[in-house]
């Protein structure tokens, strides 16, 4: 055998609108604001982000600059229970069915799982847990020594190419090898992770994601 066939398969898969029906970041801004943890106009900015993030035209690091700093000085611990809570009660349903069926067939196949978001640290640990899924990458948010977010996210982020960089890492450190390896997305952002894999998968994309899936012959899921 040789030495690349030796080495593990995995199975990428994005959360918001691939595994999940729902995009979590703009109920989770609805959260905070029933919650009385971010004002009305905060809310406001965060619906116009999500739309603007779908038709790619968001500065991303800006908005994750901007949405790190209102949680500065929040205890990591508080924050990571109450991501949990509301994952649970509001998020956890919403896994789509056919990703459910597609989780098991790669787990079956003896595929490595592994969850790939632009979410936060506590929602992928959450997702990753309840889900069944062996490793996550996200963003993280460094702490002060007293365990208190600095309102700032490590570099790069886990969006576009940065989703590369840190699949590259785990692949490095888990023996994966990418040119046999799945990518299940939904977004455009991703294209550079879909380039990287062997096997990319578009689930239920927006229509130049689906133009550009026909036009390298990629194969389009309706999750």
């Amino acid at each position: 055998m040789g030495r690349d066939q030796a080495k593990a398969i995995a199975a990428f898969f994005d959360l918001d609108r691939t595994l999940l029906s729902v995009n979590s970041g703009l109920l989770w801004a609805q959260h905070e604001r029933r919650q009385g943890n971010i004002s009305r106009g905060q809310f406001a900015r965060a619906g116009l982000w999500t739309l603007l993030y779908h038709l790619s035209l968001v500065d991303i690091a800006q908005v994750y600059a901007t949405a790190t700093r209102h949680y500065r000085g929040v205890a990591s611990s508080e924050l990571e229970r109450r991501t949990r809570e509301w994952f649970e009660r509001e998020i956890a349903p919403q896994l789509r069915p056919a990703a459910a069926r597609s989780l098991q067939d790669h787990r079956e196949r003896g595929h490595m799982l592994v969850l790939l978001t632009s979410s936060s640290q506590y929602e992928a640990a959450a997702a990753a847990e309840r889900f069944g899924l062996e490793h996550w990458l996200a963003n993280h948010f460094p702490l002060d020594a007293s365990g208190r977010l600095l309102g700032t996210y490590d570099e790069p982020l886990c969006y576009g190419q940065g989703k590369v960089v840190r699949a590259e890492r785990l692949a490095d450190e888990r023996g994966i090898d990418l040119g046999r390896s799945f990518f299940y997305t939904d977004s455009l952002s991703d294209l550079p992770m879909l380039e990287r894999v062997g096997e990319p998968r578009v689930v239920a994309p927006d229509p130049r994601l689906r133009r550009e899936a026909r036009r390298r012959g990629w194969r389009v899921l309706e999750w």
